[in-house]
């Protein structure tokens, strides 16, 4: 899989990116998508993901992570495929400032929050969802399951 990174923040090592990488090629494996698929992740502070928060989902307050997925297809749009062409499956954006903030608020490590919130936005592309009740079970076991499996505890 192919991970694109944007650090709008200069302040994610190229250790935590390559958590990130593994993580997510791991919960790819896992969740059989294909090696050729790109996702873009960018690490961006509280003011910027407000904007974002604000202009397209129309809450005014910054949050930890969203997710764009370019796989969906509304009602009135028309599915593109096109053989040999790469599976381009969306953005994440993650608020480091959110990051180290969660991190110190459930007393754990900023690579054990850094992790679960690249995987909760990588879940969020693949079409997981927390709508209700059984949706939210279903990707929360998820994510302990991946990251338990790969090796990150809480």
């Amino acid at each position: 899989m192919l991970i694109d990174f944007q650090d709008e923040t200069n302040a994610v090592s190229e250790q935590h990116k390559e958590l990130v990488e593994k993580l997510l090629t791991f919960a790819g494996t896992e969740e059989n998508v294909t090696s050729e698929a790109e996702i873009s992740i960018s690490f961006v502070d509280n003011e910027q993901i407000q904007v974002i928060n604000r202009d397209y989902r129309d809450k005014d307050q910054p949050t930890d992570v969203i997710s764009f997925a370019m796989q969906e297809v509304e009602d009135d749009e028309m599915e593109i495929v096109g053989e040999g062409l790469p599976v381009v499956f969306g953005d994440i954006i993650i608020s480091i400032d959110k990051v180290k903030e969660q991190a110190q608020t459930y007393n754990h490590s900023f690579e054990r929050e850094l992790a679960f919130l690249a995987l909760h936005g990588f879940l969020h592309l693949l079409g997981y969802d927390h709508m209700n009740k059984e949706e939210e079970q279903k990707m929360f076991q998820r994510q302990d399951d991946i990251l338990g499996e790969f090796g990150i505890e809480r």
